[in-house]
């Protein structure tokens, strides 16, 4: 981990040395960077011919240090942070992570930056070691370690003995029905620091865009991550000894049973952030080492209820338009949960929502209350499953029907009856593409007469991130990648390269490089021909097949072209979509 020499060598001599890019790629990148500047590293990276991982990793044996990836190394200690100041780690781009004997570790992107380690030397009084890391790693770590860390520190400090105490908080692990220690913990919840740091975790979450808080305890931490644009990121944590009084402030909230500690638990919170009304659907469940609570954020005012700013393809939309002015049939929403079939479906009931139209839903839970709309609360326990509901809603004199989900052949049979009989029913199912829709289908005991008489489209989703609009940069990438990934030749119009978009990182993005999210769709109309293949059981790649030919874009099609027009990286397009068939 000693600070070795400089690299003597050009970087591209000794890459092609050790048979990490060849002579050819090096005379490219060269040409590259004469046009476009910048480094030679990042010219490699941005051609697809080197990652960043391996980059570092080579440029850390030239310089002879260690490379080290943040992201797996762990948790870096209070006191080794508290070294350095947060001023100089954001100046120079860099963070303390270790503490041997004498010496501080430091992670830096440029292990060459002798002044800022002199500096290090002198102001803390320590021998400095230096490993590389990752700059967009250093930067996250930054923030986690020192962004919010000052606030909840003077929270923490403003705690009286009787919070500070641990024993006030543990002596309820002795007993889960003693009224004394459930007083006690009570108390501790309402304690006002403890409010404060609640009320910080929430409003620092709303933000930043979270969709979802998670506290989770473990044997000697407590961990918080948010939820952004679909990807969990770790944010500064009250200490150990407040995750009780913490958990306790949040069933308080959510009107929970505090006393109840050994089984799972629901409830909603309602808060304003901002001036705006946000409500939390939190859940609490029993673990190892303490409760762990995981709140959904939703927000009404960020609800987009426009069908054509959800991201359908022009030719899709209007396939999607015309289906559900239908009088009557079964139109399908699939997807993983999280994948916004949610927002789909309520922005379709807003499109549909005339005084003239009866429109009743079934939820589980209602997540946004929509004017106009008679939305019902499923609550199984009491019997009010999604099938005695939609059984309910045909007494109901309804025109259009949405259920949440079709989870067993009971709710199915019922959908297709309500929609022989003349209703609009929509719906969600769990599959990976619209095709397998119907096998599902199929393997719920409905048979394919009844599939083929009712189901009018199935539409396929998932959500893909965003670049980042104050950090977007062009670079291009060879037309042979292109192709490996799906992108038609016709798209590329035979180029050697091609010209796409990244987010660089900013503040804006959390040095992500990614700001807020968009659909890509599959939408599948059951024409004639599927008809056919679904009435002869035919396997769900044949009826792909045969969609595709009808017109159907299918997920990794509609990324490619968000991907194409700039919307989105390669890496997403990689991450959240399935290469097709052919």
């Amino acid at each position: 981990m000693a600070k070795g020499p400089a690299i003597k060598r050009k970087l591209g001599d000794l890459l092609v040395e050790v048979g990490i890019i060849t002579a050819e790629q090096l005379q490219e990148a060269l040409e590259e960077g004469k046009i476009r500047g910048g480094r030679l590293g990042e010219t490699l990276m941005g051609l697809g011919y080197i990652t960043e991982d391996v980059l570092l990793a080579f440029l850390g044996k030239q310089c002879g240090v260690s490379y080290v990836s943040l992201s797996e190394y762990g948790e870096i200690d209070d006191e080794v942070i508290k070294s350095v100041p947060e001023s100089i780690a954001r100046h120079q781009t860099l963070i303390p992570i270790a503490l041997e004997g004498k010496t501080l570790i430091i992670a830096m992107s440029d292990p060459l930056n002798v002044f800022a380690i002199d500096d290090l030397r002198l102001m803390t009084g320590r021998e400095i070691s230096v490993v590389i890391a990752s700059e967009t790693e250093i930067k996250n770590a930054i923030e986690k370690y020192y962004g919010a860390k000052s606030s909840m520190e003077d929270i923490v400090k403003e705690m009286e003995l009787s919070v500070k105490d641990e024993g006030n908080v543990e002596v309820v692990k002795k007993s889960d029905t003693g009224g004394e220690d459930i007083i006690a913990l009570e108390a501790a919840g309402e304690e006002a620091p403890i409010i404060k740091i609640v009320n910080l975790l929430l409003a620092g979450a709303v933000k930043s865009g979270a969709s979802d808080v998670h506290i989770e305890p473990y044997e000697k931490t407590l961990r918080v991550r948010y939820r952004i644009d679909g990807v969990l990121h770790e944010v500064s944590s009250p200490p150990k000894k407040l995750q009780n009084a913490v958990v306790s402030r949040l069933k308080i909230m959510a009107s929970l049973d505090i006393a109840e500690r050994r089984l799972p638990q629901d409830g909603r919170i309602k808060i304003r952030v901002v001036n705006k009304e946000i409500d939390l659907r939190v859940s609490v469940l029993p673990t190892s080492f303490g409760e762990k609570v995981v709140m959904r954020i939703l927000d009404a005012s960020s609800l987009c209820l426009d069908l054509t700013k959800l991201g359908f393809e022009p030719d899709a939309l209007s396939v999607y338009k015309k289906n559900i002015e239908v009088p009557y049939g079964i139109i399908l929403v699939t997807g993983p949960t999280g994948s916004g079939k949610s927002t789909t479906l309520y922005s379709t009931l807003s499109t549909l929502n005339y005084p003239d139209r009866n429109i009743i839903t079934i939820e589980d839970p209602v997540e946004y209350v929509l004017q106009g709309i008679n939305q019902v609360q499923a609550k199984a326990d009491i019997g009010l499953t999604f099938a005695a509901g939609l059984r309910s809603f045909l007494r109901q004199d309804p025109d259009i029907i949405m259920v949440g989900e079709i989870r067993d052949t009971e709710t199915a049979e019922i959908a297709i009856n309500a929609a022989l009989t003349g209703h609009l029913v929509f719906s969600t199912l769990h599959t990976n593409d619209a095709p397998g829709a119907m096998t599902r289908l199929n393997n719920m005991g409905i048979e394919p007469f009844l599939t083929t008489s009712t189901v009018i489209m199935v539409v396929a989703q998932r959500l893909i991130r965003v670049i980042c609009k104050h950090c977007k940069e062009l670079y291009e990438v060879p037309t042979d990648f292109l192709s490996s990934i799906g992108v038609k030749e016709e798209e590329i119009k035979s180029k050697k390269k091609v010209t796409l978009y990244r987010g660089k990182g900013c503040d804006n993005c959390s040095n992500t490089g990614y700001r807020g999210r968009i659909a890509c769709f599959e939408v599948m109309e059951v024409t004639d021909d599927v008809k056919e293949l679904i009435l002869n059981r035919e396997s769900t790649h044949l009826i792909k097949s045969k969609a595709r030919e009808s017109g159907m874009i299918t997920l990794r099609e509609g990324a490619i072209r968000k991907l194409l027009t700039g919307v989105t990286t390669v890496e997403e397009v990689m991450r959240v979509t399935f290469a097709d068939v052919e």
